[in-house]
């Protein structure tokens, strides 16, 4: 009798612990602009960021902050270690206004800071072209320039980096993606005019579409130091 006591009391413990680790980390789905996004919320956040993925920008979010769509993508795979460094966390939608997503984090926890990768670089840049003013902003294997290989990139969209918050871009030296090649950063950095600056990393493991999740382009391998460097940018 004894020993079912004392299982019982572990699984007790067990639930209790999920309990409180459930309401310091809890996922949840927020509306916001008529888009689904997930909002993840330290009980003190000590800053907040907001991630925009790459690809088509759909994260199919479930009802209760669970994602069914781009789960690989660099940024959506570590959402939970932005939040375990105490930054209140929101995954948009391709749809999610950025302006409306700035102002709901801001009312959370300043700074706001904005993390996008690949194409989810391009609509961050929309977004601020369109008036959206977040604190900062991170570019990471963005569509930077015309140099990156695309005729589309930050550049064009923004137009003035009179516009460009203070930004930090993270870019992979072995970046094949031919949309975000490397030669594309250092015009990017010169256009700012000392609004941008650049962390260079490399190795990690290069596998599949180089312009997909596997590949140099969505840093495998290498998340700790990107979710390091991006959240130590604010």
């Amino acid at each position: 009798m004894k020993r079912h006591h004392g299982i019982g009391q572990l699984g007790a413990a067990a639930i209790l612990f999920g309990l409180f680790c459930g309401s310091a980390l809890a996922d949840e789905t927020v509306s916001i602009g008529g888009s689904r996004a997930v909002l993840i919320k330290p009980k003190a956040p000590r800053a907040s960021v907001i991630l925009m993925p790459g690809g088509s920008g759909a994260i199919a979010a479930g009802d209760h902050g669970d994602i069914h769509a781009l789960n690989f993508n660099q940024l959506v795979r570590t959402r939970q270690a932005y939040a375990a460094r105490g930054l209140a966390v929101l995954v948009v939608d391709a749809n999610t206004p950025l302006d409306g997503a700035v102002q709901y984090m801001a009312a959370i926890k300043r700074p706001v800071t904005v993390i996008g990768t690949s194409r989810g670089t391009l609509r961050a840049a929309e977004g601020i072209a369109r008036g959206a003013r977040p604190d900062a902003l991170v570019l990471t294997s963005g569509f930077l320039s015309a140099e990156s290989g695309s005729g589309q990139n930050v550049m064009s969209i923004i137009g003035s980096p009179a516009s460009l918050p203070r930004t930090l871009v993270i870019h992979h030296r072995q970046d094949g993606c031919r949309s975000t090649l490397p030669a594309g950063v250092e015009p990017f950095i010169k256009w700012s005019a000392g609004r941008a600056r650049v962390t260079w990393v490399s190795g990690g493991v290069n596998q599949g579409d180089p312009c997909e999740a596997g590949a140099y382009h969505g840093f495998n391998g290498l998340d700790g130091q990107i979710v390091g460097i991006a959240a130590g940018f604010h």
